[in-house]
């Protein structure tokens, strides 16, 4: 993928260096709590627990947080991409190849989904996507371990990638190439028009009361979908900035390396179709080159799609 000295987006965070989960989860806040009104009272009784409510609330409506005073967690932790302060890394210019590939790679899909969203009427509002190691606080999705991969969180519309997973990907399971990794973001981009066009929650709604096998089903055509809106992508990509010869099979390499078939045969499992939850390899494949052929969005129905 030619990627170098092409616009970067400035919604990339850096969320490395928060600690993971700490004391920001909440058994540890309730345990920080719990000491610290045990020792105010048998100090200073109920009167000093008054005035620790009453200072509480009162820091919290000039704006400060008082947990984050005694934890030291917060925003203040997360610098934007392009953010230049003193003591802040700016991804985009400073770190390393991979973040600014990774920049560039945002930029692109921004650059193709504002096109596509304004031929249809609307504006596309652009996700953050959030680079950590270790673990994440993510927001309604709570926290995430790196074990879990790169993913998308509708609470927060936003991505979260611990760049690792690049070393896995290459590794564990034989997916090399830069365009492996952009089909990676793209895809988690694909569950971000999801959420912001309504299928996500007619996803969920849908659900609702259904057997396991049922839900499994409606969650493989979800992340079909989003592999034919990573080709969609792709498609505009290579009219923008040509694609370089194998950067298309990078991607289908990788597709095929996560399909849930290969992955339980890799477990030393039979491949089980009624527990799929992303579909086999040659779902992904097919849907990914299903969006790349023509890059239209229309296309990608795969809940109407009597052939997955």
């Amino acid at each position: 993928m030619r990627w170098q000295g092409r616009r970067k987006s400035t919604n990339v965070v850096n969320r490395r260096g928060e600690g993971g989960q700490g004391l920001a989860g909440g058994a540890g806040l309730a345990g920080l709590a719990f000491t610290l009104i045990k020792l105010i009272f048998s100090k200073f009784g109920i009167g000093g627990i008054i005035v620790l409510v009453i200072g509480f609330f009162a820091l919290r409506a000039i704006g400060i947080d008082p947990l984050q005073l005694i934890t030291g967690t917060g925003p203040q932790t997360a610098q934007l991409g392009n953010s230049s302060g003193a003591g802040e890394i700016n991804l985009c210019e400073d770190g390393d190849e991979t973040d600014q590939f990774l920049c560039a790679v945002l930029g692109s899909t921004e650059d193709v989904w504002n096109a596509e969203f304004a031929k249809r009427g609307s504006d596309y509002p652009e996700p953050k996507l959030n680079l950590f190691s270790g673990g994440v606080q993510a927001g309604g999705c709570g926290y995430a371990s790196s074990a879990v991969g790169p993913f998308y969180c509708p609470a927060t519309r936003e991505l979260y990638l611990d760049t690792g997973f690049f070393k896995e990907l290459s590794g564990r399971f034989g997916a090399d190439g830069d365009f492996a990794q952009a089909y990676v973001v793209a895809h988690e981009i694909g569950h971000h028009i999801q959420t912001v066009t309504g299928t996500s929650d007619q996803v969920q709604q849908a659900k609702q009361g259904r057997s396991e096998l049922e839900q499994n089903a409606l969650q493989v055509r979800m992340e079909l979908q989003a592999d034919c809106l990573a080709g969609v992508w792709a498609f505009h990509e290579d009219r923008m900035e040509p694609l370089e010869d194998g950067d298309i099979e990078e991607a289908l390499n990788a597709a095929n390396a996560i399909g849930d078939d290969t992955l339980q045969r890799q477990a030393g499992q039979q491949p089980m179709p009624d527990s799929f939850t992303h579909g086999s390899s040659d779902q992904r494949k097919r849907w990914f080159k299903t969006g790349y052929k023509n890059g239209l969005m229309e296309d990608c129905d795969t809940f109407n799609a009597s052939n997955l």
